[in-house]
């Protein structure tokens, strides 16, 4: 069996920055052991699946070690792949989902994510989060993942995780307000096997609702500090945000599968 396969970067204008995500168009679905198989052999943070001929156009994602539920840099990525390759005359995809249609619309050289909002609510972190991150939070949140808000974009890039310890969490998100952004962030996900994410279009649904508040504004630029870095615009719609960045593919092949 030959399978396309692409590793677009998303959320950057150049290669080698933004997040890499692989991209399998198929003719039919695989069954998951492979899937997963593909992921762990590819060892990027995402690897995207979809069947083109398939109607409504399902859309699943998974990490070396599992799938998960939403992944926004990965769905960019897939979007480019489908809008600049299998449909190039169209300029909106929509991708259903575990977490419900992800429509991505080209605008004015941009990928717009369309994604579901998750406002964080404040909580007490369990002392072992604190004791991963080595550095106390001003306050957290949570909705979906933990949210740590810190003082200074400086904070934010001097954070060395113990990401053994980490690894007992789900996923974590850090923010601050940024110098040449509206607000940074970094996230970490050692728990399926992504120590640290390069740019994570999933975390902005629930940082897109708090810096929109806190600022007072529904329009923000964001960059998320990894070594790889990354730049989003975000928009805050009420139950949806829009999460908008640019993508560049890095390469383009063939996986054989069986004999």
């Amino acid at each position: 069996m030959r399978i396309p396969i692409y590793q677009v970067d998303a959320f950057t204008h150049e290669v080698f920055g933004g997040n890499p995500a692989a991209v399998c168009p198929l003719e039919s679905w695989l069954d998951d052991r492979t899937m997963q198989a593909i992921a762990m052999e590819n060892q990027l943070s995402e690897t995207a699946f979809f069947v083109p001929a398939e109607s409504p156009l399902r859309i699943r994602w998974f990490t070396p070690k599992a799938e998960v539920d939403l992944c926004g840099h990965a769905t960019l990525a897939a979007a480019s792949v489908y809008l600049e390759t299998i449909a190039p005359d169209r300029e909106e995809v929509v991708f259903e989902s575990q977490s419900g249609p992800l429509g991505v619309r080209r605008d004015q050289g941009l990928y717009a994510l369309d994604l579901p909002s998750r406002p964080p609510v404040p909580c007490e972190p369990p002392p072992a989060l604190i004791e991963a991150l080595g550095a106390h939070a001003l306050m957290w949140l949570k909705a979906r993942d933990f949210m740590g808000v810190f003082r200074t974009e400086a904070e934010i890039r001097a954070l060395q995780p113990d990401f053994a310890v980490l690894a007992g969490f789900d996923k974590v998100i850090v923010t601050a307000p940024g110098t040449e952004s509206d607000f940074v962030s970094r996230f970490f996900a050692p728990s399926v096997g992504i120590d640290e994410d390069p740019v994570t279009g999933s975390a902005h649904c629930t940082l897109t609702p708090y810096w929109a508040k806190r600022l007072g504004r529904p329009r923000l630029s964001a960059r998320q500090a990894s070594a790889r870095g990354g730049e989003l615009l975000c928009e805050d719609r009420g139950e949806r945000v829009s999460v908008a960045g640019r993508a560049v593919r890095y390469l383009e092949g063939t996986i054989f599968v069986g004999d």
